[in-house]
């Protein structure tokens, strides 16, 4: 079996693997890169697994006229940059020493033990420079046509080196498992039977795992996963999976982490995330959305076109309804609509508090009229 394609036959990364495995050293590409290829997905960054030492890489590629950054020079990995593109090159490696966190490695030769050390079979899977796919486990292909995401070896292993990979494990259900059965159940048992490691994971990589869950087509059957193994309530207690099933229906533009996540928690899961200031804004803003029952039009105009879109998603699915036809040209029309009263409109005949509650007193009413009175309509009244 051999990958095709504009990403492989690049000259950077050609350019790459042909320095290392000219020396003598195995060179290949690994990961993602290779199960995205294989199932005709987007590429986009290609990793390089390699016998050569961090060492020996960085002294060949500088040799080569390119750039050698030792982004994780302990753990093997060279960033290698070759006309303007970073290739992440990673020594062939094994662990020797793990505290859920981080491990100790020590560097191998041997494609077997880094293909032991990997986390899900599918992602240890590698290609020659020529395309030619490896699958030293011998099931990787097999698993990722299935859509069946198992750990390497045994889970409990597995997660105990990295407790991060409880949370990789549903992420990938969700983006490569196939959507007619459910997580592999070894796997789902391991992860529910030592989620306590959960507890001393950054919350900063607990938010990135769970925003690239949520960015899935469809999350629903991973996260009602997530919930029956206590792992959900464990991150976001509290959470409800019900509401995914009804807002996938209903959702009509890209998937948004954000959205899903406010229809999954009603409260402010900022410390829990660790989310950014603006992401939290966000949240905060589609809230306040989602609790004002104005009309979409209304809605459109206070909160504008994505806020207000993902606020009637959200809210339509939280009570179990459908949305009206037509909602988004409401939703757009309500966007473009411009107040016409302004301020000086009203003096001197309004000022201070009387000014202010008096706009307020005419928005109202020209929103209750669709947008419908004009600025002498609505001082005449």
């Amino acid at each position: 079996m051999k990958l095709s394609g504009a990403w492989i036959t690049s000259k950077s990364l050609q350019r790459v693997l042909a320095c290392l495995s000219g020396a003598g050293h195995q060179a290949l590409i690994v990961g993602g890169c290779v199960r995205n290829a294989l199932l005709n997905a987007a590429v986009t960054d290609s990793d390089i697994a390699t016998s050569a030492t961090p060492q020996q890489v960085t002294d060949l590629v500088q040799a080569n006229g390119m750039k050698a950054v030792p982004t994780g020079f302990d753990h093997g990995t060279v960033t290698v940059i070759c006309d303007g593109v970073a290739h992440e090159v990673t020594t062939f490696r094994r662990d020797v020493d793990t505290d859920g966190r981080h491990a100790t490695v020590a560097f191998s030769t041997d494609i077997a033990d880094d293909a032991a050390r990997r986390d899900f079979t599918m992602n240890a899977l590698y290609a020659q420079a020529d395309g030619t796919v490896l699958d030293p486990l011998g099931c990787g292909i097999a698993d990722l046509r299935a859509g069946h995401l198992r750990f390497v070896g045994t889970p409990a292993e597995r997660i105990r080196e990295d407790y991060l990979r409880i949370l990789r494990f549903f992420r990938f259900t969700a983006w490569y498992g196939a959507p007619d059965q459910g997580p592999d159940a070894e796997g789902l048992a391991a992860c529910a039977q030592l989620a306590d490691g959960l507890d001393n994971l950054a919350r900063e990589r607990v938010g990135q795992e769970m925003r690239k869950l949520l960015s899935a087509p469809n999350p629903s059957t991973a996260v009602g996963a997530m919930a029956q193994s206590g792992i959900l309530n464990r991150i976001l207690p509290g959470a409800d999976p019900a509401v995914l099933f009804p807002l996938l229906h209903l959702e009509d533009t890209a998937p948004d982490p954000l959205r899903r996540l406010a229809a999954l928690t009603g409260f402010d899961v900022t410390d829990a995330l660790r989310l950014s200031k603006s992401e939290t804004r966000h949240l905060d803003e589609l809230r306040r959305a989602i609790s004002d029952l104005s009309p979409p039009a209304a809605i459109g105009y206070r909160y504008g076109t994505q806020i207000g879109g993902d606020a009637l998603l959200v809210r339509a699915a939280l009570i179990g309804q459908t949305l009206q036809p037509g909602w988004r040209d409401l939703l757009n029309e309500g966007a473009d609509a411009t107040f016409p009263v302004k301020a000086q409109d009203l003096m001197p005949g309004f000022e201070g508090p009387r000014l202010g509650a008096r706009l307020k007193e005419l928005e109202a009413q020209w929103l209750a009229a669709d947008f419908g009175l004009s600025k002498e309509d609505l001082l005449r009244g």
